[in-house]
């Protein structure tokens, strides 16, 4: 029969072996992509006749919404106090069903002549996930159960979606593609109450964003006033296919928009459900709604004095975007409004080309002022090796040597505690009963040989901000999304899934304890040689990344550990 140790010992590593591969069967169960098929369905095709006979009762709303008293256009009393009246609306003789496709090599969207909204918007370059590499990552879909369209239009007083009204624009062609490096223009054109609309979508290969512009021609004899209004419209729930695991940190799903003053305001459905409407004036501007990697967002003119919005629909969906200042566009004359509308990831140094305070979209959380320089000093070294692993190891590599001399100097006081532990051990068998004596004791003997209890902390603090700030990192930035590394890495901005750097992790944590001296009572050395497996459990489910950049400096901490304790060791040796 097997001794005792043995037996206790087998039965460890069985119980381990065993909780390993029930995490792994609750990783496959629970974990699992959406299927592809159903996810890439493009939305159904709606016929014409769907709508509501124009040449019915003006008074009816056009959009099934507003039907039932909750219309998509956002009321005149954000950019004017003039009574905003409906347009009467002319048919314009147009065949096939209501949806436009354009397609670019970085676009798949939908426009629906229907009001000319976007109503999905797919990312060929980001595939949903690694399973599924021809399946494209959707952003903005109007189907399925959700809601999440780009809308915009005109309103005021002779706005052509005023009232609630949305025209029903023609098109030359259902389709639309890209041809070369031109930019590609989609041409949409209503006639309402004696205005000719044209609506132009400008959609430029190798960019994610749109140019949005009406013209406007006054064929009346009388003024006409109208203002832009540009929003998105969304319901609550999470993105399909883009979700973060459940038990981590969760990415911010919201508003966001810079005001005079505050360059990056959130604006979350908690605070339109509890706090009602929200508005505010800001001389340009932009408000995007933001998820995990991508976000898409409206651009107003530089130029404009804006009035900014957000607030909770009837039917349980959000709208937030702005309205412009209001233009009077003479009988005879045409007048032009504009706005950009981008749709794809967060990429932060084309954001902060396309507006001011745009890429803090980009939410690194309160250590952004270290988390920025950690992003582009990776960012450049990935540009020498081309492997965002390698560039982490070298990240890793290069912080430890910048923190050198302060880690060095925490060793050395390492080194003195495990030459006075002897010492302190039996102080404390002789002060087992008497606490207060101990501690006295203790002190003086520090005193004596000059040696920090605290001192060998330090190492494991100095990393600390520079962890969670490269957290944020590789949980932020789409550049790391689905970056793969060697062998069963293929995603390093998600968890292992084997989860074995985690373990190797705690493996090294070990290591590090193993060249520690045991400062405390009995009680807290227990608790300290619990951390590798606590730690362990709680970076299972880390981003394979920071685990990688945790395990490497954890590695480069014991190399350098031991180098510094034995020096110091031999320098003490030499000095008695």
């Amino acid at each position: 029969m097997l001794p005792t140790e043995v037996q206790r010992i087998l039965l460890l590593i069985g119980l381990a072996a065993t909780g390993y591969l029930m995490i792994l069967a609750w990783n496959d169960d629970y974990m699992a992509s959406p299927p592809a098929g159903e996810y890439a369905s493009e939305p159904e095709p709606q016929p014409i006749d769907a709508l509501p006979d124009p040449s019915g009762d003006p008074l009816t709303p056009v959009d099934p919404a507003a039907r039932s008293g909750t219309s998509d256009v956002p009321d005149a009393s954000l950019i004017a106090t003039t009574e905003a009246s409906r347009p009467e609306a002319v048919e314009v003789p147009v065949t096939g069903d209501r949806l436009i496709r354009v397609r670019t090599p970085e676009f798949r969207a939908w426009i629906d002549r229907h009001g000319g909204d976007i109503v999905r918007v797919e990312l060929p370059e980001f595939p949903v996930s690694l399973d599924a590499p021809d399946v494209p990552y959707v952003l903005l879909d109007n189907g399925r159960g959700g809601t999440y369209v780009a809308q915009s239009g005109l309103i005021g007083s002779h706005g052509v979606d005023a009232g609630g009204s949305r025209p029903l624009y023609a098109s030359s062609t259902g389709e639309y593609v890209a041809e070369g490096d031109e930019p590609l223009v989609v041409t949409l054109q209503a006639e309402v109450d004696g205005q000719a609309v044209t609506k132009r979508f400008t959609f430029r290969p190798g960019d994610y964003l749109v140019d949005v512009t009406y013209e406007v021609e006054n064929q009346t004899g009388e003024p006409v006033q109208a203002s832009l209004f540009a929003q998105i419209k969304r319901d609550d729930h999470e993105p399909a296919g883009g979700g973060a695991f459940a038990m981590g940190p969760q990415p911010y799903l919201g508003a966001a928009l810079t005001t005079p003053e505050t360059r990056y305001q959130k604006l979350e459905f908690e605070d339109l459900d509890e706090d009602g409407p929200f508005r505010v004036a800001v001389d340009g501007g932009w408000i995007a709604f933001l998820q995990h990697y991508f976000l898409s967002a409206w651009v107003a003119d530089a130029e404009e004095a804006n009035n900014y919005y957000g607030q909770k629909r009837g039917d349980g969906t959000y709208v937030f975007g702005y309205t412009s200042p209001l233009k009077t566009i003479a009988p005879g004359e045409t007048g032009t409004f504009g706005s950009a509308f981008y749709a794809g990831p967060k990429d932060q140094k084309r954001l902060e080309e396309i507006s001011p305070n745009l890429n803090l979209t980009v939410d690194y959380g309160f250590l952004w002022w270290l988390a920025v320089p950690l992003f582009y000093v990776l960012d450049w070294l990935h540009g020498f090796v081309g492997n965002w692993g390698v560039a982490i190891i070298l990240l890793t590599v290069l912080v430890k040597a910048v923190l050198y001399p302060l880690s060095a100097a925490s060793y050395r006081s390492m080194a003195n505690m495990r030459r006075v532990a002897p010492k302190m051990k039996r102080l404390q068998e002789r002060y087992a009963d008497d606490r207060q004596k101990l501690s006295q004791e203790m002190m003086k003997l520090y005193k004596k040989e000059q040696v920090n209890p605290l001192g060998g902390c330090l190492p494991m603090l100095l990393p600390m901000p520079i962890f969670i700030a490269l957290y944020w990192v590789l949980f932020e930035s789409v550049e790391l999304r689905q970056a793969p590394f060697f062998l069963w890495i293929e995603d390093l901005s998600v968890k292992d899934p084997y989860f074995i750097l985690p373990l190797l992790m705690g493996g090294s944590m070990y290591l590090t304890q193993l060249l520690s001296p045991a400062v405390g009572d009995p009680m807290q050395v227990r608790m300290m040689k619990m951390m590798p497996i606590m730690f362990t459990v709680l970076f299972l489910f880390f981003p394979a990344g920071l685990v990688l950049y945790w395990l490497v400096n954890n590695l480069l901490g014991v190399a350098q550990q031991y180098y510094v304790i034995r020096q110091t060791e031999r320098e003490q040796a030499a000095k008695a």
